[in-house]
């Protein structure tokens, strides 16, 4: 889809359908909605005077022009509550928009620049806002799909700026919310696919396209090589498969006279049965997407090489499956992880841990810092937070609100969990030095308290997507499926670091 600016009148810009907006109480339309109300004949104020239009948050109602402007139909999309107005509802009405005009056939759709000048709203950042809900809004994955769709794609998109001399800071904001847009769209399409499909050497060839493509540093370690480095925990799990296991270190370098080195490691679950601790099988489908949190690190760091920011960010993905064969790993099992940890494999479907154990030491031991993981982690922090919030864990508070808060600037909601000495006692084992799972209660957070083994005295953040990685639902600018959560939030991480 073509996302282009154009300066001018959107009352007189050529599309099947044009889009304005309105407040919630606004009576009398003003600036842009006001242009086109008067060129209706004020249609747009009888239907706001009949209730018709209200401004609630994400409503679409639509006016036909009937000749009296060049677009076909007028979109009047509600903004709801001036004072709750943020880039995080402009992303969703232009996901609502778009998915409302796609099913009405419209090809071209011009619009406005909703929160630039209206709510205080910076008009870069506003227009990357709608970039980014339009194209997350309209994802789809087809691709296995030989009916064709119901409604055919929007093809252009058109940014009306009425003042020539902030073209280029519209352009600007069109390529960030594209880079943002398609790499999380990247790391949905990953997740999406099938397992049969996206196994772990499927992984390592789509790393080897990004690496070419960006520009950036690629090496992937084998199985022989992870047993010269002693990388038990993660060829443990692996063990069941007959998928080779890959250990994948993808790097971009911004800043050569820097040896800060952030960090980004994945989880890479290409698919999950639990092991012998197998899973129930209704919806044991969804762990196709159990390789999420790599698929988004990745997808993360090709963003990052477009953006060119100047700074070092490695990404460290352990991809491997966890199947029930013959050889697989047993509850009682005893492994040793790469720093020499000694682990019982109390529960095999506590996999997750295991493979980041050694990810986690292997960026220890090549300095790296600071840490983010992310992972599908925990069925309990699906419970605690639903798929609203994912959990965060850390070892360093200031590194942890910086997440928050970038987090928050990408419209994904990140929830602090505690990490208190106290959990530990659960993870200790009477055989080995850790045991991989706590039990039933405080599931996330002894998880997290797992990790923090393998971490050192490096800032780490942990952060739990088990609720959020996929949705049920169709929701603002999320849609049936992956949602890619967390790769904007990283995006923004990096560049924050850069700053």
């Amino acid at each position: 889809m073509k996302i282009k600016a154009v300066v001018g009148d959107i009352t007189q810009i050529e599309a099947d359908a044009i889009v304005v907006n309105l407040f919630e109480g606004v009576k009398q339309p003003a600036g842009a909605t006001g242009a086109v109300d008067k060129a209706l004949g004020g249609i747009v104020s009888q239907l706001i005077s009949r209730g018709e239009i209200k401004g609630k948050f994400k409503e679409v109602n639509i006016i036909h022009t009937m000749g009296k402007l060049p677009a076909g139909i007028v979109a009047v999309v509600g903004l709801g509550d001036r004072k709750e107005f943020d880039f995080d509802r402009v992303r969703c009405i232009a996901a609502e928009f778009c998915r409302y005009l796609r099913k009405l056939n419209c090809q071209r759709i011009a619009t406005i620049i909703h929160g630039a000048g209206i709510a205080g709203l910076e008009p870069r950042a506003s227009v990357q806002a709608i970039v980014e809900g339009s194209l997350l809004g309209l994802y789809s994955f087809r691709r296995h799909m030989t009916k064709e769709p119901e409604f055919k794609d929007i093809k252009e998109i058109l940014l009306v700026e009425r003042q020539e001399s902030k073209l280029s800071a519209v352009e600007d904001g069109i390529f960030r919310g594209r880079v943002m847009a398609e790499a999380t769209n990247l790391a949905r399409d990953m997740a999406n696919e099938p397992a049969n499909y996206m196994t772990p050497t499927r992984m390592t060839e789509m790393a080897k396209m990004l690496a070419e493509t960006y520009g950036m540093e690629l090496s992937v370690l084998e199985r022989e090589q992870m047993e010269e480095m002693g990388m038990g925990a993660l060829l443990g799990v692996a063990q069941g498969s007959h998928q080779p296991p890959k250990l994948i270190i993808l790097s971009y370098k911004g800043d050569g006279t820097s040896q800060t080195n952030l960090g980004f490691i994945g989880k890479g679950i290409t698919f999950d049965s639990g092991g012998i601790s197998i899973k129930p099988s209704e919806g044991m489908g969804e762990m196709k997407g159990d390789m999420s949190g790599g698929a988004m690190v990745m997808a993360a760091l090709s963003a990052i090489a477009q953006l060119k920011p100047r700074i070092n960010v490695t990404v460290i993905i352990p991809a491997t499956e966890n199947l029930p064969g013959g050889s697989a790993l047993k509850p009682g099992d005893v492994i040793r992880a790469m720093n020499g940890k000694t682990i019982e494999v109390v529960n095999t479907d506590a996999e997750g841990r295991l493979i980041l154990a050694d990810a986690l030491s292997y960026a220890v031991k090549q300095g790296l810092s600071p840490l983010v993981d992310v992972a599908t982690l925990t069925g309990a922090c699906r419970v605690a937070l639903g798929g609203i919030y994912s959990g965060v864990f850390g070892n360093n508070q200031e590194l942890v609100d910086r997440m928050i808060k970038v987090g928050s600037e990408a419209g994904e909601r990140l929830w602090q969990m505690p990490m208190h000495e106290d959990y530990k006692e659960q993870n200790k084992s009477e055989v080995a030095d850790i045991k991989n799972s706590g039990g039933r209660f405080a599931g996330a957070i002894t998880a997290a308290l797992f990790l923090a083994e393998f971490t050192g005295d490096v800032p780490w953040v942990h952060m739990d997507i088990a609720g959020t990685f996929r949705s049920d639902e169709e929701r603002a600018y999320l849609v049936k499926g992956a949602t890619g959560t967390g790769v904007r939030t990283l995006i923004n991480l990096a560049l924050s670091f850069a700053k």
